[in-house]
């Protein structure tokens, strides 16, 4: 379980139904926990989110490593290596488990996660030492990146899993510890390849840019409120021409969405056939991850449907919205 404010009904709940591991995240976290798990006569397994202090090369949006943000305990500080000596005077209400770390989201190398496990293997060494205690794990977080577009390249899992083996054994040789279980949180790497969304054109428009160039602006039935990503993130995505095939030559295509908003940009820049048509379908791979879970009802719009594939058959597993879902929590 992971928040950096994690509400006293939340940490309820999550020690009544057992939650394996339970991220701290702050020392009040630490103490509302060991209260919580002291009234239900629980023990709450935890894992220290260690600020490590790496910069991983991502939007700084979603960069949760460096030291001037709301994630975790900084180790330049020390507060790390307190909320492990707090955690275990609340013994036994609290059990360490080990330490954790995320560096950020859609990385593509194993540079930002050598640097974070050499510094936070020191600091599993330095507990062993002061503490008498080997922890018996080591959460190294994800954020392993997914091809949005062809110009991504993904290290495939295998390659990832044995570089990061070889990273965890040569620093724990080097600190005289054991080697802990690891764990990872891959995130968008399973989630995100898994589905895609198919929109419908509805208008297309000519618009001349400097030098005499010109854009083509497709815009389509949905946008910032099912994809929210791009603004947000300056996150690229690729689309294709989904339904029919063409041979039309390819014009630079931006792809945007309903709202009123400029920033409503589904795809900033895609090479689509110069036929492209309202009612014609367009796919936007890789929005399984992130994009559902983002979405919104801005402009009172309603959020698509869910459709699940499987040999050549569809059965919607998320309905869509309508108005009177909309309409239903009003007083």
């Amino acid at each position: 379980m992971h928040g950096n404010n994690k509400s006293l009904a939340e940490l309820e709940a999550a020690v009544d139904y057992g939650v394996g591991r339970i991220i701290v995240d702050s020392f009040e976290e630490i103490d509302r926990l060991a209260a919580v798990a002291a009234r239900l006569g629980r023990t709450a397994s935890v894992l220290v989110r260690v600020t490590v202090g790496v910069e991983a090369h991502t939007h700084e949006f979603i960069a949760t490593a460096h030291e001037d943000q709301k994630f975790g305990f900084s180790l330049a500080s020390g507060a790390a290596a307190e909320a492990v000596r707090r955690i275990l005077a609340h013994a036994p209400h609290l059990r360490l488990l080990g330490l954790h770390s995320h560096i950020g989201s859609q990385i593509f190398d194993t540079s930002g996660y050598e640097v974070s496990a050499r510094r936070i293997l020191r600091l599993h060494a330095e507990i062993a030492r002061e503490h008498g205690i080997e922890m018996p794990e080591l959460d190294l977080g994800g954020g392993f990146g997914i091809a949005y577009t062809s110009e991504h390249d993904p290290l495939p899992p295998k390659s990832l899993a044995a570089e990061m083996a070889d990273i965890v054994d040569r620093e724990c040789r080097a600190n005289g510890v054991g080697i802990p279980r690891i764990s990872i949180e891959p995130g968008r790497a399973i989630a995100g390849p898994s589905t895609f969304t198919l929109y419908q054109v509805g208008t297309v428009k000519q618009v001349r840019l400097d030098g005499g160039a010109s854009r083509s602006y497709v815009s389509v039935d949905g946008g910032m409120s099912d994809n929210v990503r791009t603004a947000l993130y300056d996150a690229d995505f690729s689309c294709t021409l989904a339904g029919r095939a063409s041979n039309a030559t390819p014009v630079l295509t931006r792809v945007v969405g309903k709202h009123c908003e400029s920033g409503d940009i589904v795809v900033k820049d895609e090479f689509l056939p110069a036929d492209i048509v309202a009612g014609d379908l367009l796919a936007v791979p890789g929005t399984g991850a992130y994009c559902r879970a983002l979405s919104s009802q801005y402009n009172h719009t309603p959020r698509p449907p869910v459709v699940a594939v499987r040999d050549g058959k569809a059965r919607v597993i998320v309905r869509r919205e309508t108005v009177e879902d909309l309409l239903a929590l009003d007083v």
